[in-house]
């Protein structure tokens, strides 16, 4: 679950990015940090509107070794938005109202509550991400592949656990299809969008969970 919650606080770099792209003329190339790769800024200016609404899709995430053996894999469905979601994978599920998370273990009728961790907050925050996105991270646009699917390097500019996001989104549509998360350790992870729909509003309620709807679940709070 941990690595779906790691997924979906990188949907939402597309979504702050969006806002910081429409706040500057589309004519600027460089930025204080250096230049800027304009093909690349194109590709997530698209790909950031296409969550910049409710939406749900279905993310399939594998894990690959450094001998490209997989080692982990799991298929979750999502609810999001604006750094908001509810996901659920085989028994348990993972809802957010982008400041605290409950992790619902339904097998072992318990949930877990945490804070949102300092990582994500950097990235489902829109007010310091908005503020240190160009020093997070630098795009470089690599190439079209003949079906259209333009391929892109998210290079971060400090320390991270990987060194390279890259991204394959249609060109065309700006529909994100697979994101892979390369690791120094030569792993990587892989995630595949499928089933992307937008949907009507969601209520609030859908986005926390509510322990008076579920007597019968443990609640543990570890804030």
């Amino acid at each position: 679950m941990k690595k779906t919650a790691h997924f979906i606080a990188l949907i939402s770099f597309f979504i702050f990015h969006h806002a910081i792209f429409n706040s500057v003329s589309a004519q600027i190339s460089h930025s204080k940090e250096g230049p800027l790769d304009a093909q690349a800024e194109a590709v997530l200016k698209k790909a950031a509107a296409r969550f910049d609404q409710n939406v749900s899709f279905s993310v399939k995430m594998v894990s690959l070794d450094s001998k490209k053996v997989q080692t982990f894999t799991q298929t979750a469905n999502v609810h999001y938005f604006k750094g908001k979601y509810r996901l659920s994978a085989s028994d348990q599920e993972l809802i957010s109202d982008g400041a605290t998370v409950w992790h619902w273990n339904k097998s072992q009728k318990e949930v877990a509550v945490n804070n949102m961790g300092e990582d994500d907050i950097d990235l489902l925050n829109p007010g310091r991400l908005l503020a240190n996105y160009k020093h997070s991270f630098k795009a470089k646009y690599i190439r079209t592949e003949d079906d259209g699917t333009a391929v892109i390097d998210m290079q971060p500019r400090s320390s991270r656990s990987y060194h390279k996001i890259r991204l394959f989104v249609n060109e065309r549509s700006g529909l994100l299809k697979n994101m892979e998360v390369h690791k120094y350790d030569s792993s990587r992870e892989i995630y595949t969008i499928s089933n992307f729909k937008v949907e009507r509003n969601y209520p609030a309620s859908n986005f926390t969970f509510n322990p008076a709807s579920h007597p019968d679940v443990e609640v543990i709070d570890m804030r």
